[in-house]
């Protein structure tokens, strides 16, 4: 039996589901399996000026070898490093996967990360290689070359632009590829060479934490840390083989690295790749996956585009949607609460199945939807029922960088409205003295890259710190409530985390962004920034008039809907810790500002500078303050918008 065979076993675990998988191997090995058992099977399609080109696991294995032997040709070397840049594109997948077959580090970058981060990345890892998605990517990376000259060689995927570039170093996918295919021919023993060269010890991923309190650390995934999440999620029943998904997330995000390279590649999975990010929801009424995984903002866009749709709609067809949604989110409520609903409701939502739930779902992409997952932060209880109702068993999912994504998944018959479910299989959850939640699993890493201080805080005796607090109910189940390292107290002593009031305001559609004030003060207050499309939508209906952004967050009728947001989320909060006076800023918070992380988190030192004329006055008497912002343009240009904001109480 060849060496490759013991890349994957499966087999019924004996409690009675999920698979048995084996992550002592590498992804390299187990695509070279599904090459050798399953080489005719579309692995991969992509969907390119309006087609969906596809890819069998033969022929991606042997992409990814060529570009394998061809950067090595080029003096790729393992330890070395590759940026890669650009939106998902089925050759940065593969590009990936063959520098982990080299030993390599494959370093993903969020395509609209700024130059100085870009920079950032590529001196923390001495990165001499990079793989660009266009000419976009290829001017970003070549203007690097002034401050970081080790960055010698650039690939790029899409040629357009670039005919006449003549740049040392310079070279298109096709080219490296022929180069290491021609490599192969000339010397046969290399193909088997490259598939067993890496280790399970050796990179899979070079990611990065979301850097909320300062620059985001390096983190190096090995081979079967990333296996290992996926083995302890398909014993979670998280997924299984053969499925079908779209992948869209970014790719410098862990999540997307591990549902669509590590268990993509193990389980087999169908890999769809939209032609665009502005084509992903009509990609995914296309190909109608088996397993989705989004954060909730996407999940409450996608609620925000039938609503209005339904808006649009005739008052008939409006009054049988608003009829069977609210009888199906009713029979979810009673399930959630242990009760069965009666046999009325259960006749009433199967004609809803017929007459509503299905074709919503048909329209969306979700009728064959068989895991749908939610993760990165809390999903607002309207969110979460009107899915459900609709017939899509979705679950929240809490995982981190530091351990390969996957830590804990709701059970499809086991799902409450304030937990994350159980930790997986292969996950050990314990909570520290001080509340945090300490988690060990072999998915787990071994330390941030060259940050030995980072390493020993984050791990110890074993156990990842994961910074989150949290406790675990009698049943097992898991409650995350927030950042540890924001647990703050108001003048008066009350203890609270400003992230647990923020998610539950952000529960609203009309709110895209919140920051919650009140360390050392006296009472809370709020900056809000809107979402401009909802209510831009809820203005429109109602025929308010705007011109911008700053126009519309501004408006009377705004703030009054805000205001009810924040009223209904003070209700479920102690006295001594709702908020009583809140602005809605003229600008959203912005990444390129530095106000929030690539994942949307808020960067506090960094609001709280950029604010602090607005959060004074929010702790004044003054009824309205004049904002100066600056702001970041897409060239990278600044500029500075100036408004003045209402301050609003309650």
């Amino acid at each position: 039996m060849q060496r490759e065979d013991h890349a994957l076993t499966a087999s019924p675990v004996s409690s009675g589901g999920g698979w048995d998988l084996n992550p002592e191997t590498t992804l390299t090995r187990l695509l070279a399996l599904n090459a050798r058992t399953q080489g005719a099977r579309v692995a991969m399609r992509e969907k390119a000026l309006g087609i969906w080109q596809e890819f069998t696991w033969a022929e991606v294995l042997d992409e990814v070898l060529a570009v394998a032997a061809g950067l090595e040709q080029m003096g790729f070397a393992p330890g070395d490093s590759l940026l890669v840049l650009g939106d998902n594109r089925a050759r940065l997948y593969m590009g990936m996967l063959a520098v982990g077959a080299l030993g390599g580090y494959a370093m993903p970058v969020y395509p609209d990360a700024t130059p100085a981060e870009v920079l950032h990345f590529a001196s923390e890892a001495r990165a001499r290689f990079a793989l660009a998605e266009d000419q976009e990517q290829v001017d970003k990376v070549l203007e690097l070359r002034e401050t970081a000259p080790g960055l010698t060689h650039v690939v790029y995927d899409d040629p357009r632009g670039l005919n006449n570039y003549r740049v040392a170093g310079l070279v298109g996918w096709e080219r490296l590829r022929d180069a290491g295919a021609a490599r192969l021919r000339d010397q046969p023993a290399l193909r088997d060479d490259i598939i067993q060269r890496s280790r399970p010890e050796g990179p899979a991923v070079f990611v990065h934490s979301s850097g909320t309190t300062g620059k985001p650390k390096g983190v190096v995934l090995q081979q079967r840390n990333v296996l290992a999440g996926v083995s302890n999620a398909a014993k979670g029943q998280v997924f299984g083989f053969d499925e079908k998904i779209l992948a869209y997330l970014p790719m410098a995000w862990i999540g997307d690295f591990a549902v669509s390279m590590a268990a993509g590649v193990a389980l087999r999975f169908t890999i769809n790749i939209p032609e665009r990010s502005e084509t992903v929801l009509r990609n995914l009424r296309e190909i109608a996956p088996t397993l989705y995984l989004a954060a909730p903002r996407s999940w409450d866009n996608m609620l925000t585009t039938i609503r209005v749709r339904m808006e649009d709609s005739t008052p008939l067809k409006k009054r049988i949607f608003d009829h069977f949604i609210d009888r199906g989110i009713a029979a979810e409520r009673l399930k959630l609460e242990g009760k069965a609903p009666s046999a009325a409701q259960r006749v009433m939502l199967r004609l809803g199945e017929w007459i509503v739930f299905g074709p919503v779902k048909d329209q969306l992409g979700l009728s064959r939807m068989r895991v749908a997952l939610t993760g990165g932060e809390a999903m607002g209880e309207d969110t979460f029922l009107f899915y459900r109702a609709l017939g899509i068993n979705l679950r929240q999912l809490y995982g981190q960088t530091e351990s390969s994504a996957f830590n804990s998944v709701q059970a499809a018959d086991a799902v409450r409205l304030h937990t994350v479910g159980r930790p997986l299989p292969g996950v050990d959850c314990r909570i520290a003295d001080d509340g945090e939640i300490l988690l060990r699993s072999g998915s787990i890493f071994n330390g941030y890259f060259q940050n030995e201080e980072a390493t020993r805080k984050t791990l110890v005796d074993g156990w990842l710190h994961t910074g989150d607090a949290g406790y675990v109910e009698p049943d097992g189940h898991l409650v995350v409530l927030g950042r540890v390292s924001e647990v703050v107290h108001t003048a008066r002593g009350e203890r609270y985390i400003p992230g647990y009031i923020e998610n539950r305001i952000k529960f609203s559609p009309y709110v895209r962004d919140v920051a919650v004030l009140g360390a050392g003060r006296d009472h809370l207050c709020a900056m809000v920034c809107i979402d401009s499309e909802a209510v831009g939508h809820w203005a429109e209906v109602r025929g308010i008039p705007y011109i911008s952004y700053a126009d519309l967050s501004q408006k009377r009728e705004v703030y009054d809907l805000v205001a009810g947001v924040i009223r209904h989320v003070n209700g479920a909060l102690p006295e001594a810790l709702r908020i009583r006076r809140f602005v809605n800023l003229h600008k959203e918070f912005d990444a390129d500002d530095g106000e929030i992380t690539r994942t949307r988190k808020l960067r506090r030192n960094v609001i709280d500078e950029h604010y602090a004329a607005v959060i004074q006055a929010l702790y004044s008497d003054t009824r309205s303050v004049r904002m100066k912002a600056q702001i970041t343009y897409d060239t990278g240009e600044t500029g500075v918008i100036e408004r003045e904001l209402a301050l609003e109480d309650l």
